[in-house]
């Protein structure tokens, strides 16, 4: 008997967990649930987290988490509880297996079999935001090196538990060449460790193009949080519906299973909405505690419905499905199925132990770390570069001088062009005039001056470099 923790969520969430739950007790599962509420509720009774201080003991207790789709309160002041809990829980690993169901699901794409594990917990969704100008906002993207590994290694592992041939990597390092350059550094160095596995990468654009177009040509595919996001749910749709997909979320020792799509709250308490994502996240839920007949023997009984034609509204076309199912009678039609597999679509054999843990990540011995000037940001009305570049060489020291002046990542000074359109945040990059390092007295000397100056500076970043290796962007025509 495993004890886990279960939400019933908002919108469809409650109707699909209850026939989710239904089949898997059917089946066997020896599960002992303890429920806990999260979502909207919870936001809507004073708390901004829409997550209660006991509702996270019993997760963090039972380690294991089936949680159906929650609402998110539109308007300022509400973070998105789903990114916050596998920050919180450490679930770095973002698992979604997308697999056709052709000729009984539409999708023009009937051999498609991949699985995308996404990196789960940093990238753009560190949701660091400030507003910095009147005109300019940024977002940071942090990318770890141990975040790399873990998930490079978790889909690399993965693959080899699963019997997959191929790893595939996408990032866009042909532009942002340190965070997704790191990410890509890291996924050649663990393939070195699986030399049975092919490896490639891809810069996401064309990757993109070519999952959308030939899926058939992927396996494992892995990840930053961001693409990942977009992309798998591009693989669900284009199995056939997202409605279908589910997800793992995995950390080191707590895991979190969900349906992929939304509340929909539209539909919700109408008996139409498609329980299948969340049973197919309750089966890798089943398969990740050890449960692996119970697993096997509902997953093959699901297809067998979806292969006698028992569709629900989303996925019933005329001519291939046989009957039209709320979701109950899904669920029914489901349990009606136990014990028995599909005739036309492959059905599984899972594999007891599929569930892994990795090594813990190890840091390496710090680099040599040394400063070699600063990029102070300032806000500035005015437009022309030259004016700029005069304004901010008053803030030259006699050792460290203004070398490059850009906006929006695009050098404008010295040596601009008239037609590039310039914001009011600009960059201006300090550096020591023999080339020699700077240190952070310099920069307070910078700073100091440009308060005597009314010189308005949003931030500053350090320039540095780590054994003597370049760690910092050059702009844009530089």
């Amino acid at each position: 008997m495993t004890r886990i923790t279960v939400a019933k969520g908002d919108g469809i969430g409650p109707e699909i967990m209850e026939a989710t739950l239904k089949v898997l007790l059917a089946a066997g599962a020896k599960l002992e649930i303890e429920e806990v509420q999260v979502g909207e509720g919870v936001y809507l009774n004073g708390n901004s987290s829409g997550i209660s201080k006991a509702s996270w003991e019993a997760i963090r207790r039972n380690r294991v988490f089936l949680k159906a789709p929650i609402t998110t309160p539109q308007g300022g002041g509400y973070k998105s509880l789903n990114v916050t809990m596998r920050k919180m829980l450490g679930l770095y690993a973002n698992v979604r297996p997308c697999v056709s169901l052709h000729p009984f699901v539409k999708t023009k794409h009937p051999v498609m079999d991949m699985v995308i594990i996404r990196e789960n917990e940093e990238d753009l969704y560190a949701g660091i935001e400030h507003q910095q100008s009147d005109e300019v906002v940024q977002c940071l993207k942090l990318i770890s090196r141990p975040g790399c590994e873990k998930i490079v290694r978790y889909a690399f592992e993965y693959a080899r538990r699963h019997n997959r041939k191929k790893v595939s990597c996408f990032t866009k390092d042909n532009i942002m060449k340190q965070t997704d350059g790191l990410f890509h550094q890291v996924f050649n160095e663990v393939a070195k460790e699986f030399t049975g596995i092919e490896s490639e990468h891809w810069i996401v654009d064309i990757g993109a193009a070519r999952l959308a177009d030939t899926p058939e040509a992927f396996d494992v595919v892995v990840m930053p949080n961001l693409y990942g996001d977009i992309l798998s749910d591009v693989a669900a749709q284009i199995t056939g519906s997202v409605g279908l997909a589910g997800s793992a979320n995995i950390g080191e020792t707590c895991a979190m299973f969900e349906a992929i799509h939304g509340s929909a709250p539209p539909i919700a308490g109408k008996n139409l909405a498609n329980p299948s994502g969340l049973l197919q996240a309750a089966i890798m839920m089943l398969n990740h505690i050890g449960q692996t007949e119970v697993a096997q023997k509902v997953q093959n009984a699901w297809l067998k419905t979806i292969e006698d034609g028992v569709h629900t509204a989303d996925i019933y076309k005329e001519g291939v499905s046989k009957q039209r199912v709320g979701t109950r009678e899904f669920a029914q039609a489901v349990i009606r199925n136990l014990d028995q597999k599909p005739s036309s679509l492959k059905p599984v054999a899972y594999e007891k132990g599929a569930s892994f843990n990795l090594p813990k990540y190890q840091r390496k011995p710090a680099a040599k770390k040394d400063l070699l000037g600063v990029d102070v940001f300032v806000q500035w009305n005015g437009t022309s570069a030259e004016e700029m570049g005069e304004l901010i060489q008053q803030l030259d020291t006699p050792e460290v001088k203004l070398t490059m002046i850009s906006n929006r990542g695009i050098k404008v000074w010295p040596e601009g062009f008239e037609e590039t359109f310039c914001t009011d945040h600009w960059r201006c990059r300090f550096k020591h005039v023999e080339g020699k390092f700077i240190t952070k007295q310099h920069i307070l000397a910078i700073l100091s001056k440009a308060i005597e100056k009314n010189i308005d500076t949003i931030k500053t970043e350090n320039l540095y470099a780590f054994d003597n290796r370049i760690a910092f962007s050059l702009g844009q025509g530089q």
